[in-house]
């Protein structure tokens, strides 16, 4: 006979806005903190490179159920080139495959950056988690394999030039939606200037409605030895889903939802719903709430809330 086993941990709910630090990957970031907040479940809703600092989302618990919506989130990015080497990751940590003596100026730059706004083409860097046949790409370039990734289309809301400390180094500042990535800007921009250049410095200052002036350090946090102080940093489940209309329910319509069942919704909610939601008639989603507590993602259809991912807590 199968046995049960005991799930490991306490059952931890929520999303905690992390100020991640240089030199430690993502995936690090969730093990230390799963076992800081002994939690059954946790993850991050977008990887950050070992090389850059910033926001990192965690996800514990149910807010695993919505880490895309976190991943979806437009981004904003201050981050730094230096111009004269290419390196085979586009960033400080790679090995550099090119090099040049040409260093771009102001006008030039300012003027290149105009092409990279809006709605633009980007090939994602080989030295990513994009899976390529299966594989995942940096897997693949770290073995020496050849391969191409097809280019995709991203949407960058904001590049602006911040400063030039130096005729090596530029600053840049980035507002973007989902799949951008840093990296092949640089890449690009340093190609239509008809230069080499990486990124040598990257930080994340914001996802979503996670900014860094409310973020929390790692070791702020190691530092807290109440579990109750570790457990008030943790913002609710439904925290990232700024952008989907809620519904108002009944404690005893939450009880059937968690149930799996789909219940009627009072006309006035109904209404309010159509009133909030997108314009995309195909886009029916909603989150159930009964009061302040977060009962399930789902769709509105014909009147009724179809729930989709439930939340238990």
């Amino acid at each position: 006979m199968a046995r049960n086993r005991k799930k490991k941990g306490l059952p931890v709910h929520g999303w905690l806005n992390v100020d991640k630090p240089v030199d430690v990957t993502s995936t690090q970031v969730v093990g230390i903190l799963k076992r800081l907040f002994n939690a059954q479940k946790a993850g991050h809703g977008g990887t950050l490179d070992p090389l850059a600092d910033g926001i990192l989302p965690i996800a514990f618990g149910e807010a695993t159920k919505t880490v895309q919506w976190a991943m979806d989130a437009d981004k904003e990015y201050v981050f730094s080139i230096e111009w004269g080497r290419t390196t085979d990751t586009l960033d400080a940590e790679g090995e550099v495959i090119r090099s040049s003596e040409t260093r771009p100026e102001r006008a030039a730059i300012e003027a290149a950056l105009e092409k990279f706004e809006g709605e633009i083409d980007q090939i994602p860097p080989k030295y990513s988690a994009i899976k390529v046949d299966g594989e995942r790409a940096y897997d693949l370039a770290r073995d020496g394999e050849e391969f191409e990734i097809p280019s995709r289309q991203v949407f960058v809301h904001e590049a602006r030039l911040v400063e030039i400390p130096d005729t090596d180094h530029a600053v840049f500042h980035v507002r973007s939606g989902k799949g951008f990535y840093v990296r092949a800007l640089a890449r690009d921009l340093a190609g239509t200037l008809g230069c080499d250049g990486h990124v040598s410095k990257l930080r994340r200052i914001r996802v979503g409605v996670m900014h860094e002036d409310e973020a929390i350090t790692l070791a702020e946090l190691e530092a807290m030895t109440e579990r109750e102080a570790l457990l008030e940093t943790l913002l609710p489940v439904e925290e990232v889903l700024e952008d989907v209309p809620d519904v108002e329910i009944s404690d005893e319509d939450a009880a059937a939802i968690q149930q799996g069942r789909e219940v009627m919704l009072m006309p006035h909610v109904v209404e309010r719903w159509r009133a909030e939601k997108n314009p995309d008639p195909e886009d029916r989603l909603a989150l159930a709430m009964a009061g302040d507590k977060a009962v399930a993602m789902g769709e509105v259809r014909a009147g009724r809330f179809q729930p989709v991912r439930v939340f238990q807590m």
